[in-house]
C-alpha cells in the first residue's frame, strides 16, 4: 500500500516532469508554464500557483532551471524560467522512469 508521502513523491516527480518537459521547448514565466500545461492536457490538468512556485523555487534550488526578472509585453514584472544542462538531464532520466512506469502500468491493465 502507498504511503503518503510516496504519494505526494510522485506527484511531485510528475509536475516536476511537467515543468521540465514545457521549459525545454523554450523559456516562460510561471502563467505561462500552467497555461501551457493546461491547454495542451485539454483542461485536464491544472497547475494552482500554489503548486508552481514552490516547486518552481525547488527546481531552480537543485539547477535545474534557472530564472531572472524580464518585463512582459504587458509591462509587467516577470520570471523567466529556462531549463539548464543538469535539468535536461533530469528530465531524460525521470522520462525514462515516466515511460518504464506507464508501460508498467498499461500491462497489469491489460492482463490483470
Amino acid at each position: 500500500m502507498l504511503t503518503r508521502k510516496k504519494k505526494a513523491d510522485a506527484l511531485q516527480g510528475t509536475l516536476d516532469l511537467l515543468i521540465l518537459t514545457t521549459l525545454s521547448r523554450e523559456p516562460q514565466h510561471g502563467y505561462g508554464m500552467a497555461a501551457r500545461i493546461q491547454t495542451i492536457s485539454d483542461n485536464a490538468l491544472r497547475v494552482e500557483e500554489g503548486s508552481l512556485y514552490p516547486a518552481l523555487h525547488r527546481m531552480e534550488q537543485a539547477g535545474w532551471i534557472a530564472a531572472e526578472w524580464q518585463v512582459t509585453e504587458n509591462n509587467r514584472r516577470a520570471r523567466l524560467y529556462r531549463i539548464t544542462r543538469a535539468g535536461q538531464k533530469h528530465l531524460e532520466a525521470e522520462r525514462e522512469k515516466w515511460n518504464s512506469l506507464t508501460k508498467a502500468v498499461g500491462k497489469v491493465l491489460r492482463f490483470a
